[in-house]
């Protein structure tokens, strides 16, 4: 069974392409376009519109190549507090140097990089030398005193004008980041200040995927962005402007919405003219929701997003990542939606899981995890930890044994391998827990599958595994979520720890 498709990708890049570069032309001159979301990667878009290319903006870089120049930008507080991008398991300051690998991989290049709201930081100012010492020009933004408020200032040289003028060669710059806040507009007004100071007339528009504006607000496309963006307090709001400007409903989200008449003012201090945008939604150049081919499809892709995003913060609030008004925000939003966490197929059979161990390993007072999941063709596959290795090692081998079409019965792993990881693990490394973790097992499986021939048709079945659905009775280890996020699997997982011990390796 292929899972089924809700969203054209090729009318989606072609109608996308088209839409900015018009506006671009219409714009006279100079257009600066900050990029929202996710760059490369933007698997949350291809979750909750099946279809979508999760490269899609790559790729759509790579058709405006000739046009456009590139500027990313990465918050300073964001570096100086580690903040981490979720789905890589990496700081922002490495996704930046992840993010310039992956568009020079695809032929593009990064014109600069923008620290925002530099303070002289020490940790920040590292980064800003390894930047420098691999010829990445980098440029600094401070705070603005004042800012948002007060106007006199920011259209200023105290204010927009004490930022270095980043020079640019081609009629669209986009702007974007590894997250949001991180100054991609200030960055793009910045520039707009200094143009005009040049007299080379420039504009601003904004390409963000959510919230889809040609959506109902209640649509769970829409609310599914709400549960992504929940711990940051991201709302979506029907745009009030757009609706006195033109009687129709579009949908925006908080943010814009509040920020839009200061928008307005900067924009009109700055070119002296008033804007041509009458609303948030007229700002955007988002072609998303025309691409849509089957609503029934992506609605329920949605829903499932929701979940995982529920079950995803009840994990980081165990963790201590985040407030009990996130969770709080996304159970809200659950009932919104309609959905519950056993509306997920897996969850169910992952419990079930956990409790045949609980019953196999009767007298232990170990911890019992059970894993579950989903392949392409509807199957539903289930493991469980042993004294020889987690749950989500044993549902992996289980997995690609039916996949391959090898019985049960027969080992993967020989016990020579086995006691032999063992050993190193308990004897030499000092490592308490010896059963194997994901990644372990995926290092011990391709060796085995040198000498062991059902072990090699295995290993060959791994990538059938990618973007499959699975959920785990505990919060992985780091060494089985290492193991899943390489294998492109959508885990989810309940808010238990997977050992009694504060350190988890």
């Amino acid at each position: 069974m292929i899972k089924k498709i809700g969203f054209d990708k090729d009318k989606y890049l072609a109608e996308q392409s088209e839409h900015i570069i018009k506006r671009a032309e219409n714009s006279g001159g100079k257009l600066y376009l900050e990029f929202g979301g996710k760059l490369v990667f933007d698997y949350h878009a291809a979750r909750v519109l099946p279809g979508f290319d999760p490269n899609a903006k790559i790729r759509l870089l790579q058709k405006l190549k000739n046009k456009a120049d590139i500027i990313l930008c990465v918050n300073s507080r964001d570096i100086e507090q580690k903040k981490i991008r979720a789905d890589f398991g990496i700081t922002y300051d490495v996704d930046t140097l992840r993010l310039i690998d992956d568009l020079r991989s695809w032929g593009l290049d990064v014109l600069a990089v923008v620290i925002t709201r530099f303070n002289n930081q020490p940790v920040v100012q590292q980064f800003r030398n390894r930047l420098e010492r691999r010829d990445i020009k980098t440029y600094t933004h401070h705070s603005i005193p004042g800012y948002p408020s007060d106007i006199d200032i920011i259209t200023s040289d105290k204010g927009y004008g004490a930022n270095p003028y980043i020079e640019t060669s081609k009629p669209i710059v986009v702007v974007t980041a590894p997250g949001p806040g991180s100054g991609k507009m200030a960055i793009c007004l910045s520039q707009l200040y200094h143009d005009y100071k040049k007299a080379i007339r420039s504009s601003y528009a904004k390409f963000e995927t959510f919230p889809i504006w040609n959506l109902d607000i209640k649509h769970p496309v829409n609310i599914a962005y709400e549960a992504a963006t929940a711990d940051i307090g991201d709302f979506n709001m029907i745009d009030s402007f757009h609706l006195k400007a033109y009687g129709k409903k579009a949908v925006s989200y908080n943010r814009d919405v509040e920020a839009f008449p200061v928008l307005k003012r900067i924009l009109k201090h700055i070119t002296g003219a008033n804007s041509v945008y009458m609303s948030p939604t007229d700002m955007g150049v988002n072609r998303a929701g025309f691409a849509i081919t089957d609503d029934a499809v992506v609605r329920e892709a949605a829903k499932q997003e929701i979940i995982r995003r529920n079950f995803r913060y009840q994990c980081e609030y165990a963790m201590g990542f985040i407030e009990k008004d996130t969770v709080t925000r996304i159970e809200s939003l659950m009932k919104e939606a309609g959905v519950k966490s056993e509306d997920r197929k897996v969850v169910k059979p992952a419990k079930e899981a956990a409790e045949e161990a609980r019953i196999k390993q009767k007298g232990s007072d170990g911890i019992f995890c059970g894993a579950a999941i989903e392949l392409n063709d509807g199957t539903i596959i289930r493991g469980y930890n042993s004294p020889l290795m987690h749950a989500s090692s044993s549902m992996i081998l289980n997995a690609i044994k039916k996949c391959a079409g090898i019985p049960d019965q027969v080992h993967l792993l020989t016990n020579h391998v086995m006691d032999s990881i063992g050993s190193l693990k308990g004897k030499i490394l000092n490592i308490k827990s010896p059963n194997l973790d994901l990644a372990e097992t995926l290092i011990a499986l391709s060796v085995s599958s040198t000498v062991n021939s059902a072990a090699a048709l295995a290993v060959e079945q791994l990538s059938k595994l990618n973007n499959t659905e699975m959920h785990i009775t505990h919060i992985p280890t780091p060494g089985d979520e290492a193991g899943l996020k390489r294998l492109g699997i959508n885990v989810t997982s309940e808010p238990n720890f997977p050992s009694k011990n504060l350190f988890i390796t």
